[in-house]
């Protein structure tokens, strides 16, 4: 294993230490381990909280920022946040006009953010809200969940939602913008190697050298079935495929497109991937009206890619093109 580490036990506190070092116009609590926006809570505004495991950086706490999140809290690698790093992070947020949690759909990420609401309700008669996002049409249970996996929308998701609630609009129009984000979308992803774990040191699953897994989840959780390697083209139809029939995307739909990269792929190959959807896109009538292309939501060093695709209308379109000002997503401004 190489990786620019010191100690395999306390990356996650030596990022966030390096977080708050390059980012000071963000409050980083070290002990409880969570990212604040620095003027919050701000008031009139719904707080937004999200989190999970670490190792899917920039998600969560690139994310927090002006337009997007209020506060993100990074649980253990691959582990959920606890309730107590959940109950603060909203606490932190609240500024009485309620907070939204975003939820990734994985079992102890649920569990935690409904004990921490439960929390929050008891202790200080906090109103929070909760969308649990299930985009990942790969497989509809996993190792992890039940239902479908969170992945990319999760992104998108935070971004519209956050500029739903920039925007003054109550805690009820916030959470609805936030479910119509998960309801208009849909991802796969591929992977063509394994990510590694700086306290396990080797490779979560084996891949071989001419195989990739299709459908495979962020943590490494298998998808819907091990191929050969193809050319660029023929993984965009297999990433596609399900995602069109799923909703279904129709010809004339404009869409989001939004190109991930797992971690260990450059963004030469993303490019070269987005162009192919695009392509395949284009043939079925759907418009790529807005695009996202980079790694956002990752899984470590894994080598791959996933694909999301979110049915636009003109309301998600114009929260999209809001102003967005954190470390990991800024226009705008």
């Amino acid at each position: 294993m190489k990786k620019l580490i010191n100690d395999p036990a306390d990356v996650v506190d030596a990022a966030l230490a390096g977080m708050a070092a390059a980012h000071p116009d963000l409050r980083v609590d070290a002990k409880q381990r969570l990212v604040v926006r620095a003027d919050a809570p701000v008031p009139g505004k719904v707080g937004l909280v999200s989190g999970g495991g670490s190792g899917h950086e920039p998600l969560h706490a690139g994310f927090v920022g002006l337009g997007m999140l209020d506060a993100a809290c990074a649980g253990e690698i691959f582990t959920s946040p606890v309730p107590d790093q959940i109950l603060a992070a909203t606490a932190a947020v609240d500024a009485g006009a309620g907070v939204l949690h975003i939820v990734k759909n994985y079992t102890g990420d649920v569990m935690n953010f409904e004990m921490a609401a439960e929390l929050a309700a008891a202790e200080s008669g906090a109103e929070v809200t909760a969308v649990v996002v299930n985009d990942d049409v790969a497989v509809q249970d996993s190792l992890y969940t039940a239902g479908r996996r969170g992945v990319g929308a999760t992104v998108l998701l935070e971004k519209m939602a956050g500029a739903a609630a920039e925007q003054g609009r109550p805690l009820a129009e916030v959470a609805r913008i936030a479910e119509a984000v998960n309801e208009r979308s849909r991802s796969m992803g591929v992977a063509l190697t394994s990510g590694t774990l700086p306290a396990v040191g080797h490779p979560s699953f084996e891949l071989g050298e001419n195989e990739m897994e299709i459908g495979i989840g962020i943590h490494g959780e298998p998808g819907r079935r091990r191929v050969p390697l193809a050319p660029a083209h023929e993984i965009a139809e297999m990433l596609l495929e399900p995602i069109l029939s799923d909703l279904p995307f129709t010809r004339g739909d404009r869409v989001l497109c939004f190109l991930n990269g797992m971690g260990g792929t450059p963004l030469l190959e993303l490019y070269l991937m987005f162009d192919e959807v695009r392509r395949l896109l284009l043939g079925h009538g759907v418009e790529v009206e807005r695009s996202l292309v980079g790694s956002y939501i990752t899984s470590l060093d894994m080598a791959g890619c996933s694909v999301t695709l979110t049915k636009l209308d003109e309301e998600l379109t114009a929260l999209w093109d809001a102003p967005v000002r954190t470390p990991a997503l800024r226009w705008g401004i």
